[in-house]
């Protein structure tokens, strides 16, 4: 059975830098606040309206074809992970398919939020595996700005979030011993209203209405005290399962790239697998959480310094849903 890799990998992020002084222009909330309990301390945001994930996915795309030695042409497949689609349907892979001038590939959409990354990274693996497709640019892509509640009642969800793409290109490994060695998932759907959007649902009539406007149900509600705790109980879990999967042990590891949506959860996750900080990938304080793209805004930071040359890596997700996924390549 064929092995299959992560060719290339690219990022691209939107120009405008929003600090948590800027924030708090908006909304009651300090720097301080917001860095103490989330690592963050600036995210990026669209430039201005009209620009969507698939917009973002479109130069992440082409940098990971051109780390690949790839074209658009070799694309035989587009898997899309995103929790803010460019619109409610169609997926925003067919979007993105049709910018990247490649019609009539499949083009997928996933939606697993902050695991969407790693679930599109299995499915990609099972298709090159199995010879369904050779190359296939597995996306993470998120616009949050235009979706959280800049408000009193909000800030604890949208001083978390900014916007970026990220993408793979996974293709046949031509070095056996390397690649894509194993990748799990997980999701327990009981903790599906832990974080979430109410609002609209398609089973209700009508999805949506003024009151639920003014509840602001159409804004992401989270717990986060119950998502911190799952996160840093499944993390660790998965990563160990991935491990165990392969024989690996921790001191395997040259890079650790965990999801980034805290980094007090990171650094709890690292210690308790016993990753020292200086292999573990943070880039929350620049980024905030881009969801389905952390993680591959994460590998592609590494590679533009090396890090990832004869590496053997590790990656972890939670997210909603609740969904979490690990996997472990040697590049």
């Amino acid at each position: 059975m064929r092995r299959a890799q992560l060719l290339g990998v690219g990022h691209y992020v939107p120009t405008k830098i929003v600090t948590n002084d800027d924030l708090a222009k908006l909304m009651p909330t300090t720097d301080e606040w917001i860095f103490q309990r989330s690592g963050i301390k600036e995210r990026r945001f669209i430039e201005h309206s009209g620009i969507a994930p698939s917009d973002l996915a479109v130069p992440a795309c082409q940098q990971a074809l051109e780390r690949a030695g790839r074209s658009i042409e070799d694309v035989d497949a587009i898997i899309f992970a995103t929790l803010s689609p460019d619109a409610d349907f169609p997926g925003s892979g067919c979007f993105l398919q049709r910018k990247l001038g490649r019609p009539g590939i499949p083009a997928l959409d996933v939606r697993n939020q902050c695991s969407g990354f790693l679930y599109g990274l299995s499915i990609a693996n099972a298709w090159v595996q199995t010879g369904a497709y050779d190359n296939i640019l597995v996306v993470g892509a998120e616009v949050h700005s235009t979706g959280v509640e800049f408000t009193e009642r909000g800030r604890a969800v949208s001083v978390l979030f900014g916007d970026g793409a990220g993408a793979a290109l996974v293709g046949v490994s031509e070095d056996p011993n390397k690649g894509i060695l194993s990748v799990k998932l997980h999701a327990d759907g009981r903790g599906a209203e832990d974080l979430w959007i109410p609002a609209p649902m398609s089973g209700h009539t009508p999805r949506i209405t003024h009151e639920m406007l003014d509840e602001g149900l159409h804004y992401p509600q989270m717990n986060g005290k119950q998502v911190f705790r799952w996160a840093v109980e499944k993390m660790p879990e998965v990563a160990r399962e991935v491990l165990a999967d392969t024989g690996l042990a921790i001191e395997d590891i040259d890079l650790f790239v965990p999801h980034q949506a805290n980094k007090r959860i990171n650094q709890f996750v690292a210690g308790a697998l016993g990753i020292p900080d200086e292999k573990v990938v943070h880039n929350i304080e620049r980024f905030g959480n881009t969801t389905a793209a952390t993680i591959p805004i994460g590998l592609s930071e590494s590679w533009a310094e090396g890090r990832l040359k004869d590496a053997t890596v590790l990656s972890a997700a939670f997210g909603s849903g609740y969904t979490w996924a690990g996997a472990l390549i040697r590049f």
